[in-house]
């Protein structure tokens, strides 16, 4: 305490503290922010990119962009609505059947599996994320398809009255129908799409749940809860964010999937909202089937459609961060 001229007390003035950094510091801080604006600024750059290339298709087609559905670049008559619907519908197929296998696959290898075996594991697991897609698609087209058939005509025929799994022209009642109408369907083309996504969302998982705190495990069991109470109750909240990040990342992979997916589908450029039925689009598909063959305007059709698919995951990727944000590994065991 310090007395003015009156003599009266007055309160000290807080000292300002200041901490010099150092030399080491100071480089990590510029590199991290260099960083940061080089791949903010790539990002800029390919949009900037992708939106001059398209500019002469967009410029003509205006909003009927988004909601023509037939492709027909040098005839006027293109739009993304058919293949946008598709590649939604395809991803959401993939991340329905990747995300149940990804959750109990990281839970199995970090709280189940004995320590030998884990290991082994996490290398398959990582050994999975590593495949080619295209080795993915091969199998798809050639193995998995045809072994799936007799699944897609049960949900056709028990679950057909729901509009998503209603397949046009087939004959349930009739054993000897064909079974083409159930080739290149979505349904196909997302569960082999799962089997690319799930390997990367479990290996997010699983470093999220051997993170769950020792304490807190012991904890729960210590009050008498068994091995499953004390994943509910302890591991499942802290790697809430972990799944939900595991879950997006995996989503913005089925979104721009292209050699596995075009390897399957049969395209069709209309609006195809069943699942089990043959016939299904995606715009990454798109762009490869097209690319040889497009003339100048319709490379910048193709263009557009990138724009639309790269503009789609940014939006994913972003929302995924704010949900992350917002529910942070362990924010709920805390």
């Amino acid at each position: 305490m310090t007395r003015d001229t009156s003599g009266t007390a007055a309160p000290d003035a807080p000292r300002r503290l200041y901490a010099d950094p150092g030399l080491p510091d100071r480089v990590f801080r510029g590199v991290a922010r260099d960083g940061g604006g080089l791949v903010l600024a790539v990002m800029l750059l390919v949009g900037g990119f992708l939106l001059y290339r398209a500019w002469q298709a967009l410029s003509r087609a205006g909003w009927s962009f988004l909601t023509t559905e037939t492709w027909e670049p040098d005839a006027g008559r293109f739009g993304i609505a058919a293949v946008l619907v598709g590649t939604v519908l395809i991803a959401l197929v993939a991340i329905a059947v990747a995300v149940p296998l990804a959750v109990g696959g990281a839970l199995y290898i970090s709280e189940y599996a004995p320590p030998r075996l884990r290991r082994t594991l996490i290398s398959v697991v990582d050994l999975m994320a590593a495949v080619p897609s295209v080795v993915y698609g091969l199998w798809g087209l050639f193995f998995f398809e045809g072994k799936i058939l007799p699944t897609a005509r049960w949900i056709a025929t028990y679950l057909g009255w729901i509009p998503l799994f209603r397949v046009d022209g087939a004959d349930p009642s009739d054993p000897l129908a064909p079974e083409s109408v159930y080739t290149s369907s979505t349904l196909v083309a997302g569960v082999v799409v799962a089997l690319m996504v799930a390997p990367i969302a479990c290996s997010v998982m699983r470093e999220v749940f051997s993170q769950a705190p020792a304490g807190e495990r012991e904890g729960a069991y210590a009050l008498g809860a068994t091995r499953w109470g004390m994943i509910r109750s302890v591991v499942l909240p802290f790697g809430k964010g972990g799944m939900i990040g595991g879950t997006m990342l995996g989503l913005g992979r089925a979104l721009g999937e292209t050699i596995g997916v075009y390897l399957i589908i049969s395209p069709v450029f209309e609006i195809q909202w069943h699942v089990v039925q043959g016939g299904a689009s995606s715009v990454a598909a798109l762009i490869a089937l097209r690319y040889g063959e497009a003339s100048e305007f319709g490379m910048s059709a193709l263009m557009a459609a990138g724009l639309a698919l790269f503009l789609m995951t940014l939006v994913v990727n972003f929302a995924a961060s704010s949900i992350v944000a917002r529910s942070r590994s362990g924010a709920a065991s805390e």
